[in-house]
């Protein structure tokens, strides 16, 4: 017995002594695939995979399920949209104006923008130390910067006083646990980070999806915009920011309105002519997921095997259309009957106004794998923020009434004419909710201008007060979505958002 525990106990030694000095060799070699913030930044190839990654985070809030999606947070904080997706209680709460801080919707916003903004600050301080072509790590910054003011626009227009970080922040950074900066800084940086971009040498369009002057350049007269609006008030000198950037859009002729509603949802549309700035999903790869929640309840008419009811139109707001108006006939924006997903020449009434704009119908019928894009800024968009501003500065001018009914001519409404600037004020106003419904912006239009749709009456109530046609009444905390209670917990710099 003594022999045999010898004999194994210098085997065990021996191996001991052979790990401790191959541990030796291995701890002092470099494992050349470990890439840390310090050792990334060395390539072109580093400095392209890095504004990649940027783009990401654009993605994330899009993500839906039988929870909902936190892309819908703005939807049903307009009064427009309804549910029956009964588990998905953060819609629920948005919609009958009963939020708090404890929202999911919101956090993903949080979280996912600033990884982005935190994704954005590593590019702007890494790529100008990598040897490269001048040209191309300019063009890189620029799609960096452009990207960071997204997010930064997104969020203060939602949080409203939030924190500004430009810089790459580790566990020592004292940035770990941001104050909260004022919108007018956090606004400053916006417009100094797209005037870089602006000067970065983009081409105007990108079929790719990536950034483009013409994005630039769009959400610029979107900022300048919103500036003149509220919170900031800083009036007519910003309108005419607005106007005379928008005014370059529409003057470089690189884009124009789709002739047919169907274009909107069609993905061979990706990128051109309408869409200046989408989030990019390829079929198989990344597909938009958002299509599960656009579809009725258990109606069985859709490849897919979840069908949520999460997200669709009031009827009040359909109804609120001309009823000449192309856009609210069956299968343009909206509809209201489909085929059953097992006899499609079976017709299935839907019981409501479902949103047929950003229904990808292969993937609906057949795949079950979304290839369509969300589109982020539409060149409907930039004509009516012109047709807006330059009223806004010298009153309805001729290209500002043609701006605004290029977008009638295709719902087949008649031309607006002889308005004064109040009026082509409601009109364009009017136009923006039901040009631009379903989109994330109707709700950035009504905390800008303090207004809200009333379906009714067909013109606008002050925000403060304002009655959804199923009930509930704005208040002032509504201007505002909350802090998420998670952020305000880790970081005890933050305060929460008044009325939450």
């Amino acid at each position: 017995m003594k022999t045999i525990i010898k004999k194994y106990g210098l085997l065990a030694l021996a191996t001991g002594t052979l790990w401790i000095t191959g541990c030796k060799k291995f701890l002092n070699e470099t494992d050349h695939s470990n890439f840390t913030v310090d050792n990334y930044f060395t390539k072109p190839e580093h400095a392209r995979s890095s504004v990649n990654a940027i783009y990401a985070s654009l993605r994330d809030p899009m993500s839906s399920g039988f929870g909902g999606g936190a892309w819908t947070m703005t939807e049903f904080a307009t009064g427009q949209a309804a549910t029956d997706l009964g588990q998905a209680v953060d819609s629920y709460f948005i919609k009958d104006l009963r939020n708090t801080a404890d929202n999911a919707y919101g956090l993903s916003y949080w979280q996912n923008y600033y990884k982005g903004i935190g994704n954005a600050n590593l590019s702007i301080a890494k790529i100008p130390s990598i040897t490269m072509d001048a040209a191309e790590s300019k063009r890189l910054l620029g799609e960096a910067h452009f990207l960071r003011a997204w997010y930064y626009f997104t969020l203060v227009q939602l949080f409203g006083n939030i924190p500004l970080i430009t810089e790459p922040v580790d566990l020592q950074s004292d940035q770990l646990r941001p104050k909260q900066a004022s919108p007018d800084d956090v606004y400053k940086l916006i417009v100094d980070d797209l005037k870089t971009a602006e000067a970065a040498g983009l081409p105007w369009v990108d079929a790719s999806g990536r950034v483009s002057l013409g994005a630039v350049k769009s959400l610029l007269a979107k900022v300048y915009l919103t500036m003149g609006g509220y919170p900031l008030q800083k009036g007519a000198p910003y309108f005419d920011l607005a106007a005379k950037k928008a005014e370059e859009v529409l003057d470089s002729k690189q884009f124009k309105l789709f002739t047919s509603y169907g274009d909107l949802h069609n993905p061979a549309r990706k990128n051109v002519d309408e869409n200046i700035f989408m989030i990019q999903y390829k079929t198989q790869i990344i597909p938009g997921n958002w299509q599960e929640l656009i579809i009725p309840y258990n109606k069985n008419i859709s490849a897919y095997s979840s069908e949520t009811g999460g997200i669709y139109a009031t009827a009040a707001f359909v109804k609120s259309y001309d009823p000449a108006d192309l856009r609210a006939k069956e299968g343009q924006f909206f509809f209201t009957k489909f085929t059953n997903q097992d006899n499609r020449s079976l017709v299935v009434d839907l019981g409501g106004y479902f949103i047929y704009k950003i229904f990808d119908v292969a993937a609906q019928t057949s795949t079950a794998n979304s290839d369509l894009n969300w589109s982020l800024i539409r060149y409907a968009d930039v004509l009516l923020i012109y047709a807006e501003a330059s009223n806004e500065v010298s009153g309805p001018g001729a290209k500002a009434f043609d701006a605004v009914n290029q977008i009638r001519s295709r719902a087949e409404l008649p031309a607006l004419t002889g308005l004064s600037k109040d009026q082509f004020r409601e009109a364009i106003w009017r136009e923006r909710w039901y040009e631009l419904c379903f989109e994330n912006i109707t709700w950035f239009d009504m905390a800008r201008t303090r207004k809200a749709f009333n379906v009714d009456t067909k013109g606008f109530d002050n925000f403060v007060g304002h009655k959804f046609s199923y009930g509930p009444v704005l208040t002032d905390r509504e201007l505002l979505f909350p802090i998420p209670s998670v952020e305000l917990r880790n970081n005890p710099n933050l305060v929460p958002t008044k009325g939450y």
